[in-house]
């Protein structure tokens, strides 16, 4: 929590810097203007030294995804070749027989006590609070809500059971309103800068609008719509650190268990 409090204090600190330089230049050009006229050519190659010297988030977000293919790949090899029976394999097969199963995606998600939560009927902090208590269900470590005033787009942060750093952005949206790709685009520009995630996820209760997940595609940011979090609360679909994420095309229907929502 250290480093991201630390990286948004610091990048604070210098956006207030940048107002006030740029307030006192702005008042002095307005009084001197000849001499602003005479000194633009030389703030030109200031600034290109300046923006050529800043972290490129481009060639962050492609570390970042070639990273967490990379994990998803060898998590599934690892679930391939490995014959041992994982503790939830073992406890499956101690169920009586026509039982439902109590994991339906081994290793990724456990069924929460009936009945699952009614996302819509929770107020923004209380859906952030939902969401922690899934990651910290299956399996996550150090879960924290840091949502709120001046969060840069994480709500949720939390160290998945592979030891990636996760990073979650919830939206508690009704049916009709889906979340748009500038939302998205807010998001991917602070998720791996900022937040330092290795895997970055948007949880809405509604939809992704195509170019919203066309972004998301192109940045490594997982989607999961009402219907894959409806699925994840009742342990029938996976986690979004989940490798079964990568592959599946995003729900174009809500769950049911959210048509009622008028949030």
């Amino acid at each position: 929590m250290r480093g991201p409090v630390v990286a948004l204090a610091l990048v604070g600190a210098l956006l207030c810097a940048a107002a006030l330089l740029f307030l006192r230049f702005a008042h002095w050009a307005g009084a001197h203007p000849l001499a602003a006229v005479l000194l633009g050519p030389f703030a030109i190659p200031v600034l290109y030294i300046v923006f050529r010297a800043m972290p490129r988030a481009r060639e962050l977000r492609r570390a970042a995804r070639a990273g967490m293919a990379q994990a998803d790949r060898e998590l599934a090899e690892t679930a391939q070749n490995n014959d041992t029976p994982t503790p939830f394999a073992a406890a499956r097969s101690q169920e009586p027989a026509g039982s439902t199963p109590a994991v339906a995606q081994e290793g990724l998600t456990a069924v929460l006590p009936q009945p699952t939560p009614d996302f819509s009927a929770l107020d923004p902090e209380g859906f952030e609070a939902a969401v922690a208590a899934l990651c910290e269900r299956d399996g996550c470590r150090e879960v924290e809500v840091v949502g709120g005033a001046g969060d840069l787009g994480a709500d949720v942060v939390a160290i998945a059971p592979d030891g990636r750093r996760v990073v979650v952005q919830c939206k508690l949206y009704g049916p009709t309103n889906k979340v748009g790709s500038q939302e998205l685009q807010r998001f991917g520009g602070t998720c791996w800068t900022i937040h330092g995630a290795q895997l970055a996820a948007v949880v809405t209760t509604s939809q992704f609008t195509e170019p919203a997940q066309e972004y998301a595609a192109a940045c490594g940011i997982r989607c999961v719509d009402g219907a894959r979090l409806a699925a994840w609360a009742e342990g029938s679909g996976p986690a979004p650190w989940g490798p079964s994420m990568v592959d599946e095309p995003a729900s174009d229907q809500v769950g049911t268990a959210l048509d009622e929502s008028t949030v």
